[in-house]
């Protein structure tokens, strides 16, 4: 995964909500915090819905030193994989009209459920509006 993506993410699973990760909230808190502060001047925001880390303005410097904490933080606590479990949720908006027939010809080709999580509804069969 690239740098970007990794902070990116961890940053992202430090601040859900995940009741079943292997990552004490006191870590979670800390990996965030000490991160934000890289980036930026102010305090951490208190409100979980403004903890998102903006890296936009930051430089490669400012993403290896996140990257560093990180690797870091997790090193001392002795995790080498994130691991987690969160139940599939439902979309959050549908997909496109133009969409939907690559939808209904990958359906074609894989008919059975893979052995990944997927949404239980299996995509459409109706074939009569194409």
């Amino acid at each position: 995964m690239p740098d970007l993506q990794f902070v990116l993410f961890v940053t992202a699973l430090c601040t859900a909500n995940l009741e079943n990760i292997n990552v004490p909230q006191a870590l979670r808190t800390s990996i965030f915090d000490r991160c934000w502060a890289l980036v930026n001047t102010d305090a951490p925001p208190v409100n979980p819905k403004d903890r998102v880390l903006d890296l936009r303005h930051g430089t490669d410097l400012t993403l290896e030193a996140c990257l560093s904490t990180i690797r870091l933080l997790l090193g001392e606590a002795g995790i080498t994989h994130l691991v987690w479990d969160h139940p599939v949720s439902n979309p959050t908006h549908e997909s496109s009209p133009a969409v939907q027939p690559l939808i209904d010809r990958l359906g074609q080709l894989y008919p059975d459920r893979p052995d990944i999580v997927d949404p239980l509804s299996p995509p459409s069969d109706d074939r009569s509006s194409g």
